[in-house]
C-alpha cells in the first residue's frame, strides 16, 4: 500500500505497515520523510531545540529520567506527565513544517509535542500510555523518528508481566507512528534501553483538548 508524500515539494511514495492489535489503530508510515529531509531534521532538532533534563520522583529521591526533553505547542496548552509539568515553547518553522506533514497521514490536527532525545542506547522511556485526561478518552498521536532505528513495543495494558513482549516494531530514520482508536485505553509502549545505539530524536504531536 502506498501513499503520497505531499508538502510542497514533489510527490514522493511511503509504504503503509498496520500493526494488528486487538482494540487498537497503528499505522506505520515507512520512509514519510525521505533520507535528506530526515537528516535535515535530525540536525537542526538538535541544535536549534531547547532540551531540558527532567526529573521524577523514584524510591524518594529525584531521579534524571534517561533522555532529554522539550515541549512545544499553542500558548494555552501545558501538558502534565510523570508528575512533570511542562509549558509550551512557541512552534519553530521546522516544528510547524513537521506537524503539516504528520497531519496530511494522521486526517487530524495537532497543537503540541513533545520531543525526546536519546543520546545513546542508555536512553529509553519505560512501560506507559498517552492516556492523560486532557488527550481525551482516544486520542491519536503522531511520532516521529529522526536518528538511529530503535525498538519500539507494545504490551497489553493488564500485563505486568516485564518480560512478556506482544508486539515490536522497528522505527527507522523518517518513520511516522500513528496510534488511534483505543491504541491508549488498551496498551502501554516503551522503548527499551539498549548496550549501544547511536543517538535518536522522536517527536510525538498530541491534540490537548483542555
Amino acid at each position: 500500500m502506498t501513499a503520497k508524500h505531499q508538502h510542497g515539494q514533489p510527490s514522493l511514495f511511503t509504504s503503509i505497515e498496520e500493526v494488528d492489535l486487538p482494540n487498537a489503530d497503528i499505522v506505520i508510515h515507512r520512509s514519510l520523510f525521505d533520507v535528506q529531509e530526515a537528516d535535515e531534521h535530525l540536525e537542526g532538532l538538535l541544535f536549534e531545540t531547547h532540551w531540558q533534563q527532567e526529573q521524577i520522583r523514584m524510591f524518594g529521591k529525584m531521579t534524571d529520567i534517561p533522555r532529554l526533553t522539550a515541549w512545544y505547542g499553542d500558548e494555552d496548552k501545558p501538558y502534565t506527565y510523570s508528575g512533570i509539568e511542562m509549558a509550551p515553547l512557541p512552534w519553530t518553522t521546522r516544528l510547524e513544517t513537521i506537524k503539516k506533514q504528520v497531519e496530511s497521514v494522521s486526517e487530524t490536527t495537532f497543537n503540541s509535542v513533545l520531543l525526546n532525545r536519546y543520546r545513546d542506547g542508555s536512553d529509553g522511556v519505560a512501560w506507559h500510555a498517552d492516556n492523560e485526561p486532557e488527550l481525551g478518552p482516544a486520542p491519536i498521536i503522531g511520532s516521529v523518528s529522526f536518528g538511529a532505528t530503535r525498538a519500539f513495543q507494545f504490551r497489553n495494558i493488564t500485563d505486568s508481566k516485564e518480560n512478556e513482549m506482544t508486539e515490536e516494531v522497528q522505527l527507522r530514520h523518517g518513520d511516522v507512528l500513528i496510534m488511534g482508536g483505543g491504541t491508549q485505553k488498551y496498551w502501554n509502549h516503551q522503548i527499551p534501553k539498549r548496550t549501544k545505539a547511536d543517538p535518536r530524536i522522536n517527536l510525538t504531536f498530541r491534540k490537548i483538548l483542555s
